[in-house]
This record gives C-alpha cells, sequence and structure tokens, in this order.
C-alpha cells in the first residue's frame, strides 16, 4: 500500500514564515491531497472482481489496475527527487495534481484494460511527485519546530485514514458501477488544485545528487536495507492478502464490493486510528521490538488463514486473521518508518525516503502480481478451488517468515553511527 512518506529530520530551510490563516489553509491542502494518494491504493482492492468479470480479465490482469499505481509511485520517486530540483516544488507540485485530475477521468471513462492500466501507471507517478514535495513544502514553510511537528502529524494522519476511506468508498460505489471507483477523486483533486495555487509558496530547493551514486551509497548501508526490505515484505504480502480475499469473497462467497469493503475493515481501522499515536508507541517501546512483534503477529494470521481449506465463515474463517493481520500492521510499519528515517545522516536523509519508499511499492508491486500469476496460472487457475489458493498462501507465509527473519536480525543489529543514544 502507498504509505506516508518517512517524515525528514532536517531543520528548515530558510523561508517566509505563513501566517496562522496561511498555514492552516497550506496544510489543508496538503493533507487533503495525502488523503487522496491513501486512498488511490485502497479503492481498487474490492472492485478487482467486478472488474474483472465485466472487462472479462483474469485475476493476473484486472490486479494491474492496483499494481500500476503502486508501479508508477515507486518509479518516480528517486527520479522526482532531480524533477523537483529543477523545476521548484510549486509547479512540480500544481502540475502532478493537474495531471492526476485528467488521469483519474481517462481511467474513469474507459472499458480498454490498456488504457486503465496507463491512467492508473500515471496518477502513480503524480503521488511519487506530490507526496513526498507536499512533506517537504511542509518542512520548509513552517519554521517553528512544534508547529512543524503538529502539521506533519496532521499530514501522516491523513495518509493513514485514505486507505479506511478508500475501502468504503469503493464499497459505496462499485455496486453501481466501477468505473465510479477510478473517477470518484478528480473532482476532489480538481478542488484541491484551485486551492493548491493560492496557497502553495514558491520555493526551489538546492540541486540534488544524481541518482546513480546516491543509491548506491545508500544500498551499502545495511540500517537502511533492513527497514526498507520488512516494509516491502510487510507492505506486499498484506495487500498480497486483501486481493486474495476480494477475489474469494466475490467468486466463493458471493459477497457484493460493500460486504467485501466491510469485512475488510479490521485489518485497516488500527492503521487509522492509531496513525496520531505511533510515534509516541514508537519511542516508548523501541523500533527493533516493534518490528517483531507485528511481523510475528502477521504471520500469525496468515498461518491462521492457511490452515482452511475454504474459508465459509466470516466470523471464523476470515474475521481472525483480518484482526491479526490489521494489529500487527500498525506496529511494524510505524517502527519500520522510524529505523529508515534513522538510518542516515540529516544531509542524506531525503534519498534515504525516497529510497525506503520505493521498496515499500515494490512490495506493493510484486508480492499481489505474484499472488494473481498463482491463481490464474497456477493448478486448476482460478481463485474459488483450495488448488488455485494454496500456492499464494504459501507464497504468503513464507514471504511473511522471511519477514520476522528480517525483524529478529534487527534486534541484534547496532545502531547505525551517530542514532545511539538518541
Amino acid at each position: 500500500m502507498s504509505r506516508p512518506p518517512v517524515p525528514s529530520k532536517a531543520g528548515p530551510s530558510p523561508g517566509v514564515r505563513p501566517r496562522p490563516w496561511a498555514g492552516r489553509f497550506l496544510l489543508l491542502v496538503l493533507a487533503g491531497n495525502m488523503l487522496i494518494d491513501g486512498l488511490e491504493v485502497s479503492v481498487v482492492v474490492v472492485a478487482l472482481p467486478s472488474i474483472g468479470a465485466d472487462l472479462g480479465l483474469s485475476p493476473w490482469q484486472v490486479q494491474w489496475a492496483m499494481g500500476g499505481f503502486a508501479l508508477g509511485f515507486g518509479a518516480l520517486l528517486l527520479p522526482g527527487r532531480r524533477l523537483v530540483s529543477r523545476f521548484g516544488h510549486r509547479r512540480l507540485y500544481l502540475g502532478a495534481l493537474a495531471l492526476f485530475v485528467l488521469a483519474s477521468v481517462a481511467g474513469g471513462l474507459t472499458d480498454e484494460p490498456l488504457l486503465l492500466l496507463i491512467s492508473r501507471t500515471v496518477k502513480g507517478m503524480c503521488a511519487a511527485l506530490t507526496a513526498p514535495t507536499g512533506l517537504a513544502i511542509i518542512s520548509t514553510t513552517y519554521g517553528e519546530a512544534s508547529t512543524r511537528a503538529r502539521a506533519l502529524s496532521v499530514y501522516t494522519f491523513c495518509g493513514g485514514i485514505g486507505f479506511t476511506t478508500g475501502l468504503l468508498l469503493a464499497g459505496a460505489l462499485a455496486p453501481h458501477d466501477w468505473h465510479w471507483t477510478f473517477v470518484a477523486t478528480a473532482p476532489v483533486a480538481a478542488v484541491l488544485l484551485v486551492l493548491a495555487a493560492a496557497a502553495v509558496p514558491r520555493q526551489q530547493p538546492g540541486p540534488a545528487e544524481p541518482i546513480t551514486p546516491m543509491v548506491r551509497r545508500l544500498l551499502s548501508s545495511g540500517a537502511l536495507l533492513r527497514p526498507a526490505l520488512g516494509a516491502a515484505l510487510l507492505n506486499g504480502t498484506y495487500l498480497g492478502l486483501l486481493s486474495l480475499m476480494a477475489h474469494q469473497a466475490w467468486n466463493l462467497l458471493h459477497w457484493s464490493p460493500w460486504q467485501t469493503a466491510a469485512a475488510f475493515l479490521p485489518a485497516c481501522l488500527p492503521l487509522a486510528l492509531t496513525a496520531l499515536s505511533a510515534g509516541r508507541v514508537v519511542a516508548r517501546f523501541g523500533a527493533p521490538r516493534l518490528v517483531v512483534l507485528g511481523a510475528a503477529l502477521h504471520l500469525a494470521g496468515l498461518l491462521l488463514y492457511a490452515r482452511l481449506d475454504l474459508p465459509r465463515s466470516y466470523a471464523t474463517d476470515l474475521l481472525p486473521t483480518l484482526a491479526l493481520v490489521g494489529i500487527g500492521f500498525v506496529p511494524a510499519f510505524a517502527a519500520l518508518n522510524a529505523q529508515a528515517g534513522r538510518a542516515v545522516g540529516t544531509a542524506d536523509r531525503g534519498t534515504a525516503t525516497a529510497s525506503y519508499q520505493t521498496a515499500v511499492q515494490a512490495g506493493a508491486v510484486a508480492v499481489p502480481a505474484a499472488v494473481a500469476a498463482l491463481l490464474t496460472f497456477g493448478p486448476q487457475g482460478g481463485p474459488v478451488g483450495d488448488a488455485a489458493h494454496r500456492p499464494a498462501l504459501l507464497l504468503l507465509c513464507a514471504l511473511a517468515a522471511l519477514g520476522l527473519l528480517v525483524a529478529l536480525r534487527g534486534l541484534t543489529a547496532r545502531p547505525p553511527v551517530g542514532v545511539a543514544g538518541r
């Protein structure tokens, strides 16, 4: 799933300090856009089966309606830093938001699978520009540390509740016409674009380091690689499980998209409810232990589901797994964000954020794609029979187990230079 970027600890660059009303207006625009970015990931999950049935697409083909957004997001995060350096925060933010509106309308009006995929990928690329740029605008506009911290909390919170909002929106719209799930964000984004034109200040960041040297240097840091790998596995298996369950709910349990969205709430509500307090929890209990706890609960939920031949009852078969996965995701992902943010020095933190988020999106692309491939091309391909879903579940369990091993390794790893004692 698409998650809020790791907040940078770097101090703000000198700039114009906004008046209180102007600061609140700017934050409203930036946070609203962040909510849309989080929404765009989940709004497709419960609609995937109905889209596939309407367009005659296999699980492998239709899953790219979800994976295309993550693909575009991850592909442009690192190059986006150079684009921001060249065009400036304001120009790039407004341009990406305008293109997002156009791509939303195009995706909602088409029945052509290729155009649908292209529109989703373009929207992901736009989010890769607006999300970190919005974070940079906050970091450079709000001069006082306390004001900046509150703005970052609101920004992060809106990204967290966006995923839950997307599920509910899809559940409401998809039963009528799945096209609405793609076009629904266009009018909201258009309003935000008008407001952003008045609110976003003119800022010109400094030159960005070339992509190849900065990635090579950061990849040599185990302190960053470990949370990046853990987050990729956690995010990928989370979305892979939801996509698998969505197909089973449609084909086996014959649920409507609204029923599926409501059923998935235990897996996503914990993230929305704890978004504002996650930082305090990590500070109190320590990131390594929370990563292990979350990864263990995540694996336990998957193993509990894998024991079933076929799910029949929501209360006894799906709910326990969704609850464990949802509860486990919250501490693990918040702690992984914290670890990535502390993995490098202040000067490299922006690049570390982009590298880490690229890994998160890579998991969101690769794992659901592998699940869909096993459903389509595995034994007795199709999402209903036991022979079809069993290999996909075993893959998810194996990846979750790997994530737990990576988390356990973090318990004994030495903190990065300059981090110990902070």
